[in-house]
């Protein structure tokens, strides 16, 4: 089963993408701290809104009329979160703050992680699906 086709997995790959591609931005950052003139860049977040769009809703389906009928998923705003400028700049001009890319780069090693486990996690549903516990 060619697991890239299913949506929930496509947008789980996208993200892996995304914070690989900050990560190594990131560490273009660390990597240029005594540069002169050198500006930070980070990746333009993914609209986490506009991703969950993409996806098709899922309505809970009654197997046996005994079952009781799914609740409407609440629809609202997302809270989006501001990015911050930067505060700092060496007298040479060079913008970099070495602990706030370390702060960034934490993160999103955590982001990471937290996407690779509930592509396991997923994976492992698919698994029990079938029935292939291990």
């Amino acid at each position: 089963m060619d697991f890239t086709n299913i949506p929930l997995f496509e947008r789980l790959t996208e993200r892996m993408n995304w914070l690989s591609q900050r990560t190594r931005v990131l560490s273009q950052n660390i990597a240029n701290a005594d540069t002169p003139s050198y500006q930070p860049k980070d990746l333009k977040p993914i609209d986490f809104e506009a991703e969950m769009r993409k996806l098709d809703p899922v309505a809970p389906e009654r197997t046996d009329k005994k079952h009781m009928v799914g609740t409407v998923a609440p629809v609202g705003d997302f809270d989006a979160k501001k990015a911050k400028k930067t505060y700092e700049a060496a007298p040479v001009g060079n913008a970099v703050v070495v602990e706030e890319q370390m702060m960034k780069v934490s993160e999103t090693q955590m982001n990471y992680n937290m996407v690779v486990n509930l592509y396991r996690k997923h994976i492992d549903l698919f698994k029990t699906a079938i029935g292939r516990n291990g």
